[in-house]
């Protein structure tokens, strides 16, 4: 990211410089901008000609805009730390979850990434403590137990001085995919046998579908995660 910052830097300094035409044919950018341009394409989602429309864009924008830019991305890698309890982004420590009065500390919801702990706070029915673990197991890309941040959730539920957990559920809360279902099932084999209470958000056919046309995953976790009314 800092990399990244740099470049940035250094094509909106230089925009007259932003592309040369050598002897060849082929049209070639000054090194600032294939540096900015480079620098794009390590983010998620971003390729080659994204990375190009974006480089551009910012050499076209207002000086006031990119310096805007700039002293965000500055600011977020100079602020921005990991919650020491929950490993939620925050800018003090622990963030505003773990230091909550008002908060239920008998319920950790353990989520993969801080944008999923945003998602289920947006619903305002939950009141409990979180627990991030940046990630999901994936052996076909190399991301086992060691790389998630488990480790902080054992000690969490450790007993206190009378000898008993102040923890009593841990609702697992990853994304209903191959990645999420795997961690969730690691999870529940871990803790499990700890006498906590483990959970799993309900998963099935989102409001105002039709069954129609659902797939047969969706229809089975519905059917199987049905309750009375």
């Amino acid at each position: 990211m800092l990399n990244a910052l740099k470049a940035l830097q250094s094509a909106i300094r230089n925009p007259q410089s932003a592309i040369r035409n050598p002897q060849s044919d082929m049209l070639d950018y000054a090194e600032p901008v294939t540096k900015l341009i480079d620098e794009f394409k390590r983010l998620p989602g971003i390729g080659h000609k994204s990375a190009q429309r974006l480089a551009f864009h910012v050499l076209k924008a207002p000086q006031e805009e990119t310096d805007r830019l700039v002293e965000a991305i500055r600011e977020i890698k100079e602020k921005i730390v990991f919650c020491s309890t929950c490993n939620n982004l925050t800018d003090v420590d622990p963030c505003r979850f773990c230091s909550g009065h008002s908060r239920d500390r008998s319920i950790i919801c353990v989520v993969e990434e801080p944008y999923n702990l945003v998602a289920i706070e947006k619903t305002r029915e939950f009141h409990g403590m979180y627990h991030v673990l940046h990630g999901a197991l994936s052996p076909i890309r190399g991301i086992g137990p060691e790389e998630l941040r488990i480790k902080n959730l054992l000690e969490r539920l450790r007993p206190n001085e009378s000898g008993e957990s102040s923890v009593k559920e841990i609702i697992l809360a990853t994304n209903p995919n191959t990645e999420g279902e795997a961690t969730a099932n690691y999870l529940a084999r871990l803790l499990k046998p700890l006498g906590f209470r483990i959970t799993r958000i309900a998963m099935g056919l989102p409001v105002r579908s039709d069954l129609e046309y659902a797939d047969e995953v969706t229809k089975h976790k519905a059917l199987a995660n049905r309750h009375e009314i």
